[in-house]
């Protein structure tokens, strides 16, 4: 009888391959600017990422300046989602020894996909003002962040 041999064994080739994509991105192309309110007996005034200032309290949106939520431009890999980071707590604005908070930060990304000319994202948040708060410009006293991360 001869010896039956089996195959003990065998080889297969592959290849590999990795795609590079674009860094996610973030500009600010508008600040944050609650515009003119008189304090009076104080209130909050909620500012909404679609540019709507709503008061509950005791205060009056005044005329003039500027109602402007913070806008973003958001770039990357054409159809990533992506996630945000918005400021957390409550932060202090100042003028001289005077200062309010804000607080309660919100946007308008709904979570859709990046597309070639970007995303523009908007960011309102909710301003506490006390009765008589002195008159003044208010400005945060650093810089608030929001972060984007692809999901």
């Amino acid at each position: 009888m001869s010896p039956v041999f089996s195959q003990a064994s065998a080889t297969a080739n592959f290849t590999a391959s990795a795609t590079i994509i674009q860094p996610i991105g973030i500009t600010t192309t508008s600040n944050m600017q609650f515009a003119n309110i008189d304090a009076q007996n104080g209130g909050e005034v909620i500012l909404t990422p679609n540019n709507t200032r709503i008061i509950t309290g005791e205060l009056v949106l005044a005329e003039g300046g500027n109602v402007s939520a913070a806008t973003f431009e958001v770039t990357g890999q054409n159809d990533f989602a992506f996630g945000i980071s918005l400021p957390k707590g409550t932060h202090r604005l100042s003028s001289g020894s005077e200062s309010m908070l804000i607080q309660d930060f919100t946007t308008n990304y709904d979570g859709s996909s990046l597309n070639g000319d970007g995303k523009t994202i908007r960011v309102g948040a909710s301003l506490i003002v006390r009765p008589n708060q002195k008159p003044g410009d208010y400005i945060t006293t650093g810089d608030l962040q929001i972060t984007v991360n692809y999901n």
